[in-house]
């Protein structure tokens, strides 16, 4: 296994662009590479068609890019109580990966972001544990041991870091919900390591 996470995330306003980015730092502090990714957005129109590189922000990920790392951080917003279509469509494309076993027994977690507090955190986080769990991966999630978790007054469960964006997407991440993202990498990370030791 390669020595890097993928921190792999689907944002329209920024909101889990930013929780990313938290959750980077933490698979850093815990002393392995991060490589953060992103997903091009699905359009109702057949025609259009999102360009090879993104205009700001990380690359879009690969195949290559998810069979080679050590560990998998998986983010999206809600949708509906669901993962947004972009990134679905991207793990939907994965069956040669699922195939070849490409990501069995490798460490996995994930992390979502709401406009409301009771806005489908948890089951968002639920159904992208499916197809990690059908592609053999271990799922790592946040233990009550970080007192962030029973702290927050927002965003954090124990199934994946999450975050409270407001009904316009821009409201910053509470001191809590940036420690549980951080937690949820340097977790992620150590379990990496421990497992290509």
């Amino acid at each position: 296994m390669d020595g890097h996470i993928l921190v792999l995330y689907y944002s329209r306003d920024g909101a889990t662009a930013g929780m990313a980015r938290q959750v980077a730092r933490g698979v850093e502090e815990a002393g392995m590479a991060a490589l953060v990714r992103t997903v091009p957005p699905v359009s109702p129109t057949c025609e259009a068609v999102a360009p090879p590189v993104p205009e700001a922000g990380p690359p879009y990920a690969t195949h290559e890019e998810l069979a080679g790392c050590a560990g998998l951080a998986l983010g999206s917003p809600t949708r509906f109580g669901n993962m947004a279509a972009p990134l679905k469509h991207f793990l939907d494309g994965t069956g040669d990966l699922w195939a070849s076993g490409a990501l069995a027994g490798k460490p996995a977690a994930v992390f979502t972001s709401t406009a409301s507090l009771h806005g489908g955190q948890e089951s968002t986080l639920l159904s992208m544990m499916l197809p990690l769990l059908h592609h053999g991966m271990l799922i790592v999630g946040l233990p009550y041991t970080e007192p962030a978790l029973s702290a927050t007054t927002s965003g954090g469960t124990p199934y994946g870091a999450s975050h409270v964006a407001g009904s316009d997407g821009r409201r910053p991440l509470t001191e809590e919900e940036r420690l549980l993202c951080r937690a949820l990498g340097r977790r992620l990370a150590e379990v990496a390591s421990r497992l290509a030791g």
